[in-house]
């Protein structure tokens, strides 16, 4: 039951005229995620990978109960975000970029809040915490202002806050981004933890080199299509060299030429 499957995900949005300059497009509605489907399971790392404007974050906004599909459903651990959008919420950890912790809090106030909001026991809330915090050395800073903190332990205080349930299904959108390199290297060791635990992990980015050392199995989605899913061993198979920037950069010429066109 610990599968998450999405299930010819479709997504569309209006577009506004300001949208539609920017985009370079007459269009007046874009297809974020266009009958997407793939299933990450537990004990592995899915790498969702694809250029800036492909519809990955759409598609894990769609998992994580933020947005709704219009199209397809997503079943996690047996539970789907169209039906039962409170059961996922409580099964999954979501960090994305785009969630933002408030400055004039401290990561203990967060901590403790988000941990209450999930039901957590007081007595568990501090041993997870202590965990947690120690682990990324939030522990020294835990009564500093969020909007004192660097940027490197402001992303390691949203991951621990994003995972204070310890859930089953932790879905980071490009965890490492702006990140110095000790930090983003914390980041990745940690999702390689969460993976030995059994979790099941799901991680979109754009970029090669995290899918080449993270993921088990890999998506390729290109203007919201899924352009292929497959263990990183066989993906590679398709070139002679085994370089998966070849396939990448071949696969967003091919669909350039198609017509698409990348956001």
């Amino acid at each position: 039951m610990n599968t998450l499957e999405v299930r010819n995900l479709t997504k569309r949005f209006k577009l506004s005229k300001k949208q539609q300059r920017l985009e370079k497009t007459d269009a007046t509605v874009k297809v974020a995620c266009n009958d997407v489907s793939f299933t990450a399971y537990p004990g592995e790392i899915f790498g969702l990978l694809g250029p800036n404007g492909a519809g990955k974050t759409t598609c894990l906004r769609t998992i994580s109960t933020l947005i709704k599909p219009d199209e397809g459903d997503v079943i996690v651990g047996g539970s789907s975000v169209v039906t039962a959008d409170e059961e996922v919420r409580g099964k999954i950890g979501f960090l994305t970029s785009e969630l933002k912790l408030e400055d004039h809090f401290t990561p203990n106030y967060l901590f403790r809040y988000f941990s209450r909001l999930h039901g957590i026991a007081e007595d568990a809330i501090e041993d997870r915490k202590m965990e947690l915090f120690k682990r990324f050395g939030i522990d020294e800073f835990m009564e500093v202002k969020v909007g004192e903190l660097s940027s490197g332990m402001k992303q390691k205080t949203s991951i621990a806050i994003s995972l204070v349930h310890d859930p089953d299904f932790i879905i980071f959108d490009e965890p490492t981004n702006g990140l110095d390199v000790l930090t983003a290297r914390s980041v990745t060791d940690y999702l390689i933890e969460l993976k030995n635990q059994g979790k099941t992990v799901i991680l979109s980015t754009h970029i090669l080199s995290v899918v080449e050392k993270l993921c088990d199995r890999v998506g390729i989605i290109i203007n919201g299509k899924m352009k292929r899913c497959d263990t990183l061993a066989n993906v590679r198979k398709e070139q002679q060299s085994a370089d998966l920037e070849e396939l990448f950069f071949q696969l967003v010429e091919e669909e350039n030429l198609l017509g698409g066109d990348l956001a």
